[in-house]
């Protein structure tokens, strides 16, 4: 058994599933209201789930709640059972929302909205009231039972309130197809879309709540963007009796970036210069120029809640050999002038950040900022771990956050950003509990552990500025993917489906919203250099199967990349450059050759 190092990256394990999110207000009276019901074979009479979008389910004639069928799905694995179905609303408008079930446990619940669950042996009936928000066109309905619960039943479902155009016979025309890019510039996104069916008068092209085109037909493009920033867009078709429900969203990205210096394929690396961690200490002169970024580990706080960042080299008692610190700074410029870029990182196992008042998240831009500008680093590195970052209860809107550790952080990043400008490195090193794991649990829905997922909002708001996302592909349990399979760290399977995650983006766990994918040229993964350095090691010849896949799509192992290829993919990470020396170089001897032979 390896011995944890001082502050190596600490192992995260998914901690208890059963936290539940408070029954909404609003009772329905008992049985379905059909002349109201805007929902699609609510009873399953169908004898099929036509209308219904389900993950494994299946119509049965027993046990029912009325008529003779009823719905039957089953949470197994990696799977809640979930079925859902979206129906057009008018703005500004109360609904109330009711289905009758039995299983252990069942939610009901609106995406985006309220929720509510049950436990029962028999039919139990759930109910909940919403009321549209005020551009608010579509909504979805959906039930589901819980990770490894078994089968649950659903019946008579109703959603009742007036219905606003799309999916209502005689209403608003149907949904148009999902929209595709064109032509991308430093300021415009060109979308196509297909025809919606009905009656068209036009078509609304959305992002978020905002308004951005109104056109006759199925094209548009998208103007006064600004440079190198990241947009997501959906479409709806109207006509004089109402709008429809959007479209799938397409995310594209402007072109304009600015050139940062960085190789196409960067090699990145820890250096341990405030401590040894029994790897040994390393002078900066004497770290090779193989490496592309060299993260100084670690600027930590004062207290948990100071924001007040200090950082200092090694003390001699404990690093014999560390240079003074003229020397550290004169090799810091030797390494820029080859092109190599030379960040402070804040954080680690034992440097938690919790930036919980106004003034933390000021005194935090400001120290940050004195130790850029003693040493005449290149940027900052976010390497939050622990209870760093978490999610209020009800803070369901990555897009949106309303914690306080999560707003002030952004609010502080972007104030450098402006400080320092277009050339400013930020890059950020999250486990993928922070991460990946959003896709099965949030946080801010309390379900389960209030950190899962947390740096999604963080990551999501400074995408424009992010020049290097590398999750840390180690120290991490099971993980599902996109193929809603569980994928274990060690191999190159794991690096392929946590990476193709972020390029890809994905559906954030019980909240309606999707974390757009990154640019891939802001996109590496992290790996440990050495079997002492983390648990999660993987062997050289399984790195670079997984580069050889999300760089070319070739080797996979059978997974299928669900972004594609990335060519540019930005290259590897490593904790650490001194666990890397004390295992004579082979993370840097190995991987460097390879990224330089990708195309």
């Amino acid at each position: 058994m390896t011995v944890v190092p001082r502050r190596r990256r600490g192992r995260v394990v998914v901690a208890g599933l059963a936290a539940v999110a408070a029954v909404a207000a609003g009772v329905l009276a008992a049985g379905p209201a059909a002349a109201a019901n805007l929902l699609t074979n609510p009873g399953f009479e169908t004898g099929t789930t036509a209308g219904w979008t389900c993950d494994s389910a299946t119509v049965v004639t027993t046990p029912v709640h009325s008529g003779t069928q009823a719905l039957a799905s089953t949470a197994a694995g990696a799977k809640n059972g979930r079925c859902s179905q979206t129906v057009s609303v008018l703005p500004n408008t109360k609904y109330t929302v009711s289905a009758w079930v039995r299983g252990n446990p069942v939610y009901l619940g609106i995406t985006g909205g309220g929720s509510t669950w049950t436990a029962a042996t028999n039919y139990t009936q759930l109910s909940l009231s919403f009321t549209s928000g005020a551009t608010q066109t579509s909504a979805e309905l959906y039930v589901h039972g819980w990770y490894g619960a078994g089968t649950f039943n659903v019946d008579d479902l109703v959603l009742d309130g007036p219905g606003g155009g799309g999916d209502n016979p005689g209403t608003g025309p149907g949904t148009p197809g999902n929209p595709t890019l064109g032509a991308v510039t430093a300021t415009s996104i060109a979308l196509s879309w297909g025809a919606a069916t009905g009656t068209v008068t036009g078509y609304k092209v959305y992002e978020g709540s905002a308004l951005k085109a109104t056109v006759t037909g199925t094209s548009t493009t998208v103007s006064g963007l600004l440079a190198c920033s990241t947009h997501s867009f959906a479409v709806t078709a109207y006509n004089d009796k109402g709008e429809s429900t959007r479209s799938q969203e397409v995310t594209g990205t402007t072109t304009g970036c600015p050139d940062t210096g960085l190789p196409k394929h960067a090699l990145i690396g820890y250096l341990h210069s405030s401590f040894a961690n029994g790897s040994g200490y390393i002078k900066m002169a004497d770290v090779p120029d193989t490496w592309d970024i060299i993260n100084l580990a670690f600027g930590e706080p004062t207290s948990v809640t100071s924001g007040d960042i200090r950082f200092t080299l090694c003390p001699v008692a404990e690093c014999p050999s560390v240079e003074s610190e003229a020397d550290f700074t004169a090799a810091i410029r030797a390494k820029q002038a080859k092109g190599k870029k030379v960040l402070i990182s804040i954080g680690g196992q034992n440097g938690q950040v919790q930036l919980t008042s106004a003034a933390a998240r000021d005194k935090f831009v400001s120290s940050v900022s004195a130790i850029i500008d003693k040493y005449g680093l290149d940027g900052l590195d976010i390497d939050f771990e622990g209870h760093s970052l978490y999610l209020n209860a009800g803070d369901k809107d990555f897009r949106n956050p309303t914690t306080p550790v999560v707003v002030n952080l952004i609010a502080a990043l972007k104030a450098l950003k402006a400080k320092y400008g277009a050339k400013f490195v930020l890059t950020m090193a999250p486990e993928t509990f922070f991460v990946q794991v959003g896709y099965q649990f949030y946080g801010g829905t309390s379900a389960g552990d209030n950190r899962t997922g947390s740096y999604l909002p963080v990551i999501h708001a400074m995408r424009d500025a992010l020049t290097v996302l590398h999750v840390q592909d180690y120290n991490s349990g099971p993980v599902t993917g996109l193929d809603n399979q569980y994928h274990t760290m060690g191999g190159a399977d794991f690096h392929i489906a946590m990476t193709d995650m972020l390029k890809a983006g994905f559906p954030v766990s019980n909240t309606g919203f999707t974390f757009p994918g990154l640019r891939e040229d802001q996109i590496a993964f992290g790996v440990p250099a050495a079997v002492s350095a983390g648990n999660g090691h993987t062997a050289p010849a399984a790195v670079q199967q997984a580069l050889t896949c999300l760089a070319k799509g070739q080797n996979c192992g059978g997974y299928t990349l669900r972004g594609g290829a990335s060519p540019n993919l930005r290259g590897l990470m490593t904790w650490s450059i001194n666990w890397d020396r004390y295992y004579n170089w082979e993370f840097q001897n190995a991987h460097r050759p390879f990224l330089n032979s990708l195309p």
